[in-house]
């Protein structure tokens, strides 16, 4: 008795303590996050090997992590640090997988902005999406079906946002390697599995508002 009381009074006084609900849902959002980021990470890994010459003569996989996590060679092919050897048609007029680096953010943004100032506005953008997406995370309710939307589009876009993050991190740029065009005389900005992912989930968020709105309109008249 005098021991529970003591760990009851300890916890209480603890402002560094979690409360147990507030762990399974931390758990729920980093765990879906971080399988998104290994699953973004194993496929860029597999397109460096399949599209690049990066890995050329690497025979082991401790190598070649080292190879596309370690400092890159300097801008030396076409533009690339990595030299591209060769790309695969989907559909000939539509779409198409071929080795690109972005130094901006998703599909190309900001990546005119000086390396410094670019560099300061993705660390900051990244920790505050963190912040901001496990704060929201919070208020919502995991045992309420009709915010599971919300629940599964805030861990793809925070999986996806981490994924890229990964990249700047590593190499100062990201992998991309989704092209698609039409015709080849628009093309859209080339894209990975982590943009895949935040596309996704802004998807979902936007489709949790319309369905927290038709909610809300439905108990409006009778309410």
């Amino acid at each position: 008795m005098l021991l529970s009381a003591t760990s009851a009074s300890w916890r209480s006084a603890n402002p560094f303590l979690v409360k147990a609900p507030v762990q399974r849902k931390l758990l729920t959002l980093y765990g879906i996050a971080l399988a998104v980021v290994l699953v973004d990470q194993a496929v860029k890994y597999w397109m460096v090997a399949e599209l690049t010459t990066r890995f050329d003569g690497l025979a082991t996989v401790g190598a070649r992590l080292e190879a596309l996590y370690g400092t890159p060679p300097a801008e030396a092919f076409d533009g690339l640090h990595f030299r591209a050897k060769r790309s695969v048609t989907l559909s000939p007029d539509f779409l198409r997988i071929r080795y690109a680096e972005n130094t901006g953010a998703a599909f190309g943004l900001f990546r005119g902005m000086p390396s410094a100032m670019r560099g300061l506005l993705f660390h900051l953008v990244s920790i505050g999406a963190v912040v901001l997406i496990t704060v929201y995370y919070l208020r919502l309710s995991t045992s309420a079906p009709s915010e599971r939307f919300a629940r599964l589009g805030l861990s793809l876009v925070l999986g996806g946002a981490l994924g890229n993050y990964v990249d700047r991190l590593a190499r100062g740029f990201v992998i991309d390697f989704v092209e698609a065009h039409w015709h080849d005389r628009a093309t859209w900005p080339s894209f990975n599995a982590a943009d895949s992912c935040i596309v996704v989930g802004v998807g979902l968020l936007l489709l949790d508002g319309l369905t927290r709105r038709e909610r809300k309109a439905e108990v409006s008249p009778g309410g």
